[in-house]
């Protein structure tokens, strides 16, 4: 287990996870003392935070990091449990070896009743939405090949940042097993036309292609990874973490709505954020010329408990 405090909030933690010590999805938790919060992991799935960024390590490269039923378990349990720390302020989604992921694992599932299928499948989908419900930015550092459920966790993050040489398929349409899951997040991060043609011919695309298309951010040489990673966080972690949860529920929960509904949510969160006192310190410090000093906000509830 990964006991967090405020000396030093970095720990890799191996081992079954019991989530009965969870804390409820959306509910934000006070780690001002060394037992607040415990965080789960397992042996596919590695934890690290530093600095009030957490960084999620898939860790099965013999398998090319697949995502069986354990290591999908533990993302989402990581996700909830990470999405209730008041001192994470974004979330790395990495992976070692020489694939991000490959997707699900196909020797789980072979000659398994149809209820297996929907276990997976319904928890495939948990953990790509837990990834939107977390406060925090969630974003992916890909360095090599995220196919089928891999591009789908990729395309489910907020944000995206690769390697020229990390590529992107779903190619379960050449398996005769189609792609459904995965074309959820990838159709809405890149498209219609683009969508299909990557699940029709299930060939992949480059870093470059992927970031042309949305479905990344930006593209660097290997050797700048953790550079760009850590640049675009410090862009981001600069602001009140209270807002930026903020923006983060609205956007998700207004992107797929019609225009008009979009502006009658949105209208609602906005003139909440600016009673508040984050937006009276931002808009005080703007007109006094200063930098602001953003207080802390402690929140009953997020879309983590969606």
């Amino acid at each position: 287990m990964c006991g967090l405090d405020q000396r030093s909030i970095h720990a890799a933690i191996v081992g079954p996870t019991d989530t009965a010590h969870l804390p409820e999805p959306g509910e934000r938790v006070d780690l001002g003392n060394t037992e607040a919060m415990t965080v789960p992991a397992s042996d596919t799935i590695k934890c690290s935070i530093s600095s009030g960024v957490a960084t999620i390590t898939l860790n099965n490269p013999k398998r090319r990091n697949s995502l069986g039923l354990d290591s999908l378990n533990h993302l989402r349990d990581l996700l909830h449990s990470l999405g209730t720390s008041s001192e994470v302020n974004a979330i790395v989604l990495a992976a070692s070896g020489p694939a991000f992921s490959a997707g699900h694992d196909l020797s789980e599932m072979v000659d398994r009743d149809p209820g297996y299928y929907e276990m997976l499948f319904d928890l495939s989908s948990e953990v790509m939405l837990a990834i939107h419900a977390v406060p925090q930015p969630v974003i992916a550092k890909v360095d090599g090949v995220a196919t089928a459920a891999g591009c789908q966790l990729v395309a489910s993050c907020d944000l995206v940042v690769a390697s020229r040489e990390s590529k992107f398929a779903t190619p379960g349409v050449q398996i005769g097993l189609f792609c459904s899951t995965p074309m959820v997040a990838l159709s809405r991060a890149i498209g219609r036309k683009r969508a299909m043609e990557m699940l029709l011919t299930g060939e992949p695309i480059d870093a470059t292609t992927a970031a042309a298309w949305g479905l990344v951010n930006r593209v660097v040489d290997r050797e700048d990874l953790d550079d760009a990673v850590a640049t675009l966080i410090e862009s981001i972690t600069r602001f009140s973490a209270h807002t930026i949860g903020i923006g983060k529920q609205a956007f998700y929960e207004q992107v797929e709505l019609a225009e008009s509904a979009a502006y009658d949510l949105t209208k609602i969160v906005m003139a909440a954020n600016a009673g508040d006192d984050v937006a009276a310190e931002g808009m005080a410090a703007f007109l006094g010329k200063r930098d602001p000093v953003w207080p802390q906000i402690e929140s009953s509830s997020s879309a983590a408990d969606e």
